[in-house]
């Protein structure tokens, strides 16, 4: 049996002892199934054998769940778990702080998971009564549950122009507007946060009436690492955030199957030891940027050998990658 270890970061092989517990091959500790593991197999996370918690770390985060008696609900709710649980290891491994929503800590992180309700008029024909939007309020990351539907997220890509659109890209854009407020929003940073990405204060519902109605930057490609991060100031640090955490869970990835490009190595972007040094900060970020350049450009030709869309459809400019840098260096920060 596999499960993963929270506080190791660590997928381990399991076995059960003499007691009937669950031991650790790595570690030799004892643990036990999160509930939504043994219940429902909805994760694979452990809990300490002398936690009093019954769920993981991952799922003490859930708000909302959807409702379990219906057998599509539970599919659904699988992949978003599994969306959820990749950027929470990458979050782990990068050394950023992970904390729930408590009476003493009302702005924590927590994950709601609702369905749009529907109601059937006029016979058959079926019409939206409360739709839930896919987005951060104080802490709280809000999924529409059809993005956990493949045709469904697929038909909404087509419709917003989109090239890219990912359950797991859902769950890191958000995080970001969660990591801003935490980050940037009351530190000596946001200064330098206005200088790249604008000034946030500028009205948030105006700016966002004017790209639905009139569509992204004209030239978006040149400042912006996607067309919706034109729209806003705080969608440009989501956008920017959300496509590091691609790259860096991308290649960590890569590194651990040992792949090896032109007979170059990718190496580990996570450094071995904490960064200080900022200029050693900023050698770190140059040697991620070209092992992913190699990589995006592997994995593309990959997909068009099979007939399938680029994994990677994006093109970065130099505004955009001062961005990135950006955001390389707040994460960095928080490794002291």
């Amino acid at each position: 049996m596999l499960g993963f270890i929270p506080d190791e970061v660590k997928l381990s092989a399991f076995t059960t002892n003499q007691y009937g517990n669950l031991q650790a091959s790595c570690n030799g500790k004892l643990y036990r199934k999160c509930k939504n593991y043994s219940q429902y197999n909805a994760c694979n996370w452990m809990v300490s054998y002398d936690d009093e918690h019954d769920y993981c770390l991952s799922c003490r985060l859930n708000d909302i769940i959807p409702n379990l008696d219906d057998p599509e609900n539970m599919t659904l709710w699988f992949r978003l778990e599994q969306g959820k649980r990749r950027l929470l290891y990458i979050l782990m491994t990068l050394g950023l702080p992970i904390k729930g929503k408590t009476s003493s800590n009302p702005s924590g992180l927590s994950f709601s998971f609702l369905r749009d309700e529907i109601e059937d008029q006029y016979g058959n024909e079926l019409t939206v009564k409360n739709f839930v939007t896919t987005g951060h309020a104080s802490g709280l990351i809000t999924i529409n549950l059809s993005e956990a539907d493949h045709s469904a997220r697929i038909d909404m890509r087509e419709k917003m122009g989109e090239r890219y659109r990912t359950l797991v890209g859902h769950f890191r854009h958000e995080s970001g507007h969660y990591y801003w407020d935490k980050l940037i929003a009351k530190s000596d940073k946001i200064l330098e946060f206005r200088k790249l990405f604008g000034d946030e204060r500028l009205g948030y519902v105006e700016s966002m009436q004017d790209y639905y109605k009139n569509g992204p930057n004209q030239n978006w490609q040149t400042v912006w690492i996607s067309a919706y991060a034109s729209m806003h100031p705080w969608e440009d640090w989501a956008e920017t955030w959300a496509h590091y955490l691609h790259m860096i869970d991308t290649l960590e990835t890569a590194n651990d199957f040992d792949f090896s490009l032109a007979g170059n190595k990718i190496v580990s972007p996570i450094p071995a030891e904490k960064l200080h040094d900022q200029a050693y900060i900023a050698t770190n970020f140059t040697h991620i940027f070209d092992n992913w350049c190699q990589l995006t450009r592997a994995l593309n030709g990959l997909n068009r050998s099979m007939g399938m869309d680029d994994a990677y459809p994006f093109v970065i400019s130099i505004t955009a990658l001062d961005k990135l840098r950006f955001v390389h260096e707040v994460i960095a920060d928080q490794q002291d």
